[in-house]
């Protein structure tokens, strides 16, 4: 079915991961169209909306509320409203909320539609060097139960694996990321991207773990590390969580 044969009920609509400039002119369409907008948080999104002049109703929907709030919100839709999902920054879904919303609008029988545009791990995977053929997302890894026999799990993985990490956890994750892919592996931490200070460091997971040491490190960060076999790192499966 397509849209022309049935009127959208939601759309899943990103929204820039730093630059305002980056979001599409289709995107800007759709939030000044639809009755109501979806927000991960409703002063961020605010401030965008405020920039671009659309005065819409603005609902709070994140990680926290999602399950409650989700029927309710279908049977609006079904009732005929239109909804826009967005997330502070990238794609909803990918590793922010979204999955829950879309699986039951689609249970239901309601159309979906999902804008293409930014999210962050693409970008980062691009500038990093590394194979870009095949590779796998992880998004974040668990704090804590599963983290260890995710590592082990990932020693084997001969695709590029790409993660997203807080700020005050990237020493910790490199420092990991060392003792269980090996010193010599590649590996590249972007932060900041599309934003004033983006940086971008690409080298050994030692040279860039040194890097990081040595500064106060700030933003949302997107790791991308090498696959088993593609370079000279030996695998170490040892490690603690």
């Amino acid at each position: 079915m397509t849209s022309g044969e049935k009127k959208t009920s939601l759309y899943i609509v990103p929204t820039p991961i730093g630059n305002l400039a980056d979001i599409t002119l289709r995107a800007l369409e759709v939030l000044r169209s639809v009755d109501i907008i979806l927000a991960e948080d409703t002063r961020t999104s605010g401030k965008l909306l405020k920039h671009y002049q659309i005065e819409k109703p603005l609902q709070s929907f994140h990680n926290f509320n999602e399950h409650k709030a989700v029927d309710g919100l279908i049977g609006r839709m079904q009732s005929g409203q239109v909804m826009a999902l967005v997330s502070d920054a990238g794609t909803p879904g990918i590793s922010d909320p979204g999955f829950l919303i879309a699986r039951a609008c689609l249970q239901a029988g309601l159309l979906l539609e999902c804008l293409p545009g930014p999210t962050a791990f693409v970008p980062a995977l691009i500038k990093s060097g590394l194979g870009a053929d095949r590779f796998a997302f992880e998004g974040f890894l668990p704090q804590k139960k599963g983290r260890q026999t995710m590592l082990i799990r990932l020693t084997n993985e001969e695709r590029t694996m790409i993660f997203y990490e807080s700020p005050h956890r990237l020493l910790k994750t490199l420092q990991q990321f060392g003792e269980y892919f090996g010193i010599e592996r590649k590996i590249s931490v972007s932060r900041e991207l599309t934003k004033f200070f983006e940086e971008t460091v690409n080298g050994s997971i030692e040279e860039v773990l040194k890097h990081f040491s040595s500064r106060e490190i700030k933003g949302e960060i997107v790791i991308v590390l090498e696959g088993k076999g593609k370079g000279k790192a030996d695998v170490n499966e040892g490690g603690e969580d």
